[in-house]
């Protein structure tokens, strides 16, 4: 006879007013790993709901006989995990379809910040996701760890606080393996980076859980500039931006302004859509020309103003503008600049050269699509890490 056949609790030999206290004092004996079998006449669920909610995922309960004359079920204490954390799983197939969200709900309050529970199902359980958004809001993390075609299995994350508010420019200021996720999806990081990945989703009508899962695992994108941006002093970084992103505009514009204008004479007629670009390409010379010449003649020496100030040096001196002030301003020339780029990727359908398009066709939309990733790197580098860590030193005490 094995050990659980030998471990069985008949609760209709039990007297009504001790059945739940024996039970339960049967359930406090077992051991990580270990199982009994409960027996009864009639079906357990008030049982089962006592249980979760006084010990919420640390014990298993498996129906092996489910009437009509006799409910079997086996009760298991779960292994603990190696950080004393004991498995959370929830198999929704085994509840009834009424109480499904209603239970996977008060599973999910339960948790502790940073503590998940996963949702195994027969189907892809996405419905609820809006469910939980609607009704919750963006305090969980809901990652797919098996989709089908069987099983759905989903590991829901209740957020440790104020980490679901965070905006496409803050995530990808820490991780910039995430912009490569943000501009795959057109999710504008930069230019329009204030808003949460759920809020950028919804504008363009995006899967918001697809998203997700991918920066959930952007650990595993490999791209080819990894700086630590974040960790550089501002005076550094200003140069940085400068001699890097500066420069290539400065070198590269009258490159493409040459081949927009030719590409357009020699393909225009057949190919319309050339002379808006060209109008677009002429548009973002004109105006980055004098946004790069006011960041250099004021406010990047005054971020080094800010700087030397911080470490001992001469107080700043008077501007006739507030610093906050002449950052929204620079930064409404980046949204400006933001929605040319928007354009100019519209118009070439995503830089697709057509097929009687010309050697200088193809440059020009490479060299377009460079200027592109070049700007969204320069303008978040700008709006998110040195404009807002130099109001930042400019607001904090001496």
């Amino acid at each position: 006879m094995d050990s659980l056949t030998a471990n069985i609790l008949d609760a209709t030999q039990l007297a009504p007013p001790v059945k739940h206290s024996t039970i339960f004092a049967r359930i406090a004996e077992l051991k990580d790993g270990e199982s009994f079998m409960l027996h009864n006449d009639h079906d357990f669920k008030p049982l089962h709901y006592h249980l979760q909610a006084e010990y919420g995922s640390t014990y298993s309960w498996e129906y092996v006989e489910e009437g009509p004359e006799w409910w079997k079920v086996k009760i298991t204490k779960r292994a603990t995990t190696q950080n004393g954390a004991s498995e959370n799983i929830l198999d929704v197939t085994k509840l009834e379809p009424r109480v499904k969200h209603s239970t996977i709900f008060e599973r999910y309050h339960v948790l502790n910040e940073g503590t998940s529970l996963t949702i195994h199902n027969d189907h892809d359980p996405k419905p609820l996701y809006y469910q939980m958004l609607g009704e919750l809001g963006n305090v969980f993390i809901w990652e797919y760890l098996e989709e089908g075609p069987e099983w759905w299995k989903v590991k829901i994350t209740k957020r440790i606080s104020g980490e679901g508010d965070e905006t496409l420019g803050e995530i990808a200021v820490k991780d910039l393996r995430k912009a490569e996720i943000f501009k795959k999806y057109g999710l504008d990081f930069c230019c329009g980076g204030k808003k949460t990945v759920k809020e950028a989703c919804a504008e363009k009508g995006l899967d918001v859980t697809k998203v997700e899962q991918e920066l959930q695992h952007a650990d595993k994108v490999q791209i080819s500039t990894a700086l630590p941006y974040n960790d550089w002093a501002l005076d550094f970084l200003a140069d940085f931006i400068l001699n890097t992103h500066h420069t290539y505009l400065r070198k590269n514009l009258p490159d493409i302004r040459k081949y927009a204008e030719k590409v357009m004479q020699v393909h225009g007629q057949s190919h319309p859509e050339l002379n808006e670009i060209h109008r677009l390409v002429e548009t973002v010379n004109a105006e980055l020309v004098d946004h790069m010449a006011e960041e250099e003649q004021v406010l990047f020496p005054w971020i080094k103003q800010l700087v030397l100030a911080k470490n001992g040096g001469p107080a700043v001196a008077k501007h006739p503008t507030s610093f906050g002030e002449k950052v929204q301003a620079t930064q409404t020339e980046h949204v400006a600049i933001g929605k040319h780029l928007e354009a100019l990727r519209a118009n070439s359908k995503d830089y697709t050269v057509p097929s009687d398009g010309c050697a200088s066709y193809t440059l020009l939309y490479r060299m377009l699509g460079e200027m592109e990733n070049d700007l969204h790197l320069h303008i978040h580098l700008e709006n998110n890490i040195l404009f807002r860590k130099a109001a930042e030193l400019e607001n904090s005490p001496n």
